[in-house]
């Protein structure tokens, strides 16, 4: 039965599904929500350890939950209510440890099971749960590395040898809590781009914060990397549309919400090199490109880690929102990313074979979050 809320005007109206979004101030996480109450078809449940202070989500469908889900006692208490929750959309993870520590492992799988324990019990007409990952599904970062050869990592490819990752201990859990009981997909998207001040590795705050450093410097818009990141096309760019609408596509379509541990990468689809985009991005920011922006020696962590003053004077100076410099940029997931020893390429064949057509080209994805960043006052 469609559960019922008011709407602003005092009257009803029916909502026929009722999402719960763990990770919901996240990249894909604000988007999700953004999407999903913006059809007035849904009902919303937003979790997170602290609210989003940047435009939090003002709609009567949507419900706003803090819960600290390393805390058992806690995640039982808040969420053994919600007792229509149809959907859940799983788009967050700690990062207090190393992606592949044991700890972290531990750590990741505990909040899930936390949650699950507590929604599985309550929530009797729960449909569909979708999870998010990523492309190091498919390697190890941990080595040794010698074969930069191109290869096409598409969703049946095996997981890496050696490695252990809490994106295995994820799926494990849901096969265990839900196989043969109901729908649960997995989505696996590659180097992520949207907005948030509450991210990790956030690659827009990091990039725009890196611009607007060097425009008050009037610094070089300098690419620290290797020349194999700078000029082969390495990782997939994944806006953080695309992936909230790929979760809301499988969650909802008969063909795979139903079925039991639907794998599919989640990336823009065009290919790209940091060469072909870096000066475009220099340009957007409002930067004197130089001829020569590809410097190898050039390493993010030693030449920005100490700029937090100069943040506070650029956030000044142009009536932003405030936030300390680390509360957007990482700088040492720069000197990863464009210094990563494999590469990380995925298909999409199979998305596109499901009939998940949305793409996009990832300068313009980046330009496009530039643009909002903007709007939201967190860049200049």
């Amino acid at each position: 039965m469609a559960a019922r809320v008011s709407n602003i005007a005092g009257r009803e109206d029916l909502v026929n599904n009722v999402a719960i979004i763990f990770g919901v101030t996240g990249l894909v996480g604000k988007e999700l929500a953004r999407r999903l109450i913006s059809t007035s078809k849904w009902k919303v449940y937003g979790v997170a350890r602290n609210p989003d202070k940047i435009k939090p989500i003002q709609s009567c469908n949507y419900h706003f939950i803090s819960c600290d889900l390393l805390d058992p006692l806690e995640t039982q208490k808040k969420l053994s209510l919600l007792k229509d929750v149809t959907h859940v959309f799983w788009v967050t993870w700690t990062a207090e440890f190393m992606f592949d520590a044991e700890a972290s492992c531990v750590q990741n799988k505990g909040m899930m099971a936390n949650a699950l324990n507590a929604i599985l019990h309550s929530a009797k007409a729960l449909k569909h749960v979708s999870l998010q990952t990523g492309m190091k599904h498919y390697v190890s970062l941990q080595g040794p590395f010698v074969d930069r050869q191109l290869k096409i990592y598409n969703e049946e490819c095996p997981r890496a040898s050696g490695t252990q990752h809490f994106y295995y201990d994820l799926e494990d859990l849901l096969k265990e809590k839900l196989g043969g009981k109901m729908g649960w997909s997995v989505h696996r998207p590659g180097m992520l781009m949207g907005s948030s001040c509450r991210t990790f590795y956030n690659l827009m705050g990091s990039l725009c914060v890196y611009g607007a450093i060097c425009k008050h410097l009037k610094l070089p818009f300098l690419f620290g990397g290797t020349r194999e990141c700078w000029e082969e096309a390495c990782i997939d760019g994944s806006d953080a549309r695309l992936v909230a609408e790929q979760h809301i596509w499988a969650a909802t379509n008969g063909e795979i919400s139903s079925t039991d541990g639907q794998a599919f990468n989640a990336i823009n689809g065009p290919r790209f090199t940091w060469k072909e985009i870096w000066p475009g991005i220099g340009v957007k920011l409002g930067l004197q490109v130089p001829q020569n922006i590809f410097l190898q020696e050039f390493t993010f962590t030693k030449a920005m880690s100490d700029k937090q003053q100069v943040w506070k004077e650029i956030v000044e100076k142009n009536r932003l929102v405030e936030t300390e410099m680390e509360d957007l940029a990482n700088w040492a997931f720069l000197d990863i990313l464009f210094r990563c020893p494999v590469k990380m390429l995925g298909s999409r064949d199979k998305a596109d074979r499901f009939g998940f057509k949305l793409k996009y080209n990832t300068l313009d994805s980046i330009l496009y979050w530039i643009d909002l960043m903007r709007d939201e006052k967190l860049v200049p």
